[in-house]
């Protein structure tokens, strides 16, 4: 891709137009993924990151600064993320135990606090409803049944690129939907 065509490109992402951006994304994501794969060694973990990347790039297209390679960009910001990412799996390796007190801070949760939580989650729940039928089913598939991105592609009849993209805009929109809700209060 021409360097004019990628900045018109960038411009029309940038400015939300969601066919430039899943055009912008398919232009990069073997790049982007290739280069996750080789850091990280886990085919999952890299999708992982890989989409968390996209997402990033997306939100901070108004950082971009044409002088600078657009690949050069995505890429740091990959490497940025996949820092992230081993620092959180280090904090985790860390306390092996670390999962069982948190089960055990369940349990010695107050009862307000249990409410609270069920609170947050029906609230949750109810945002999610909000969202179209497409969002609603991405979330639910991805984060209520756990299925793998590969698994959602095929009960939704898409391709795996198409469904990251969905993935993270639902992410997205549910991310907006849920500050929207605190600023009520």
């Amino acid at each position: 891709m021409k360097e004019d065509q990628l900045l018109t490109l960038i411009l029309k992402a940038r400015d939300k137009d969601q066919k430039a951006q899943t055009q912008l994304i398919n232009s990069f994501w073997v790049d982007v993924f290739s280069f996750v794969m080789n850091k990280v060694k886990d085919e999952n973990d890299a999708d992982e990151i890989t989409v968390s990347v996209f997402s990033k790039v997306l939100n901070k297209l108004d950082l971009f600064d044409p002088s600078f390679q657009f690949k050069t960009w995505i890429l740091t910001i990959a490497q940025n993320t996949i820092i992230d990412f081993w620092r959180k799996k280090s904090r985790e390796n860390e306390d092996p135990n670390a999962n069982l007190q948190d089960l055990k801070n369940e349990f010695a949760r107050s009862p307000e606090e249990l409410l609270i939580s069920e609170e947050d989650q029906q609230k949750i729940i109810q945002i999610i409803e909000t969202m179209d039928a497409k969002n609603q089913d991405i979330i639910r598939l991805r984060f209520f049944e756990e299925k793998s991105i590969k698994e959602i592609a095929e009960e939704l009849n898409l391709s795996v690129a198409n469904t990251k993209v969905r993935i993270m805009r639902a992410k997205k929109i549910l991310a907006e939907l849920l500050k929207e809700d605190e600023t009520d209060f």
